[in-house]
């Protein structure tokens, strides 16, 4: 995977992985194109629901590690290198699957309000 642009190179962007470089995608002025940005990560390969699994909570393909462990692991300033290391069965793809399955929850809900 390349390193990421540097911070502040591409400001109200999604910054997907396309090559050996990034891709910005432009936002403009206005609401994100959002089936733009979810052809970037489609979570939905790698988060799943299962009832009798973690009391029904979204895991990360199927293992018993929530999204939301994930996620409170990177708020907690936990590096990608550092999850990675300690969840071995984890993948830099399945970390990106749990933000993108977080921002996609956010987006339903606002929409919905």
């Amino acid at each position: 995977m390349p390193a990421m642009p540097p911070s502040g190179l591409c400001s109200r962007v999604g910054i997907v992985p396309q090559g050996q470089s990034w891709q910005c995608l432009s936002l403009g002025s206005s609401e994100p194109d959002v089936n733009q940005l979810r052809k970037a990560m489609n979570y939905k390969d790698f988060i799943t629901v299962e009832p009798g699994k973690r009391g029904g909570k979204p895991c990360v393909r199927g293992l018993r590690i929530t999204v939301y462990e994930v996620l409170e692991y990177l708020a907690s300033e936990m590096t990608e290198a550092e999850i990675l290391d300690d969840f071995p069965d984890l993948t830099r793809e399945d970390l990106k699957a749990c933000i993108a399955y977080a921002a996609d929850r956010e987006r339903r809900y606002m929409t919905a309000s």
